[in-house]
């Protein structure tokens, strides 16, 4: 199999930054089948910054939406959000997140980045979990990049029915179900 050309790896580089602005230089270069060293140097022909930049450059926008959270009270990096409807956050999972004998994450963390993006959903200054039916389906290890996505599946006056389903890669490793209260 050929690889493309600069042009049209530069194009393609561009289109999946687009579509997915999280993924990381490695993961790119995976994706191209070539080295790292030549997604940074497209990257920079193309003036397109790093993943920490380009995370915060979406998130400086996000943030200000969101009207029932402060920004330091962010479990996770919130990186998509339609007020209402649906949101998208990611937890790099460090080692103080982790148990010190097993390196596995704590369940508190993952649990608190899924309640985060629920209570965050909801166009409201006051809004706070009534319950919560959950699922932890595998343990997440240090150095793991968690990516929540949740939209409301059911609204009536004001409660609200979160659905959050936090995945490693392509595999669930959460699902919740949350009810929240808007009170203000």
């Amino acid at each position: 199999m050929t690889r493309p050309g600069k042009s049209k790896r530069q194009e393609l580089l561009s289109r999946y930054l687009e579509g997915n602005p999280f993924l990381t230089d490695d993961e790119l270069a995976h994706i191209l089948g070539v080295s790292i060293q030549t997604v940074r140097l497209d990257r920079w022909r193309l003036s397109i910054p790093e993943l920490r930049e380009r995370l915060k450059e979406v998130a400086q926008g996000i943030y200000g939406q969101v009207k029932s959270l402060e920004k330091d009270e962010w479990i996770g990096k919130l990186i998509d959000l339609e007020l209402g409807r649906s949101g998208v956050s990611i937890l790099e999972v460090s080692e103080e997140m982790t148990l010190k004998r097993t390196r596995v994450a704590r369940g508190d963390y993952i649990f608190a980045q899924a309640n985060c993006l629920a209570v965050a959903l909801i166009d409201t200054k006051v809004a706070l979990t009534g319950t919560a039916r959950i699922s932890f389906r595998r343990p997440v290890y240090c150095g793991e990049k968690v990516v929540a996505r949740a939209f409301i599946s059911r609204r009536k006056e004001n409660k609200y029915v979160v659905r959050v389903a936090s995945k490693v890669q392509d595999e669930t490793i959460f699902q919740g179900k949350f009810l929240v209260f808007a009170i203000a």
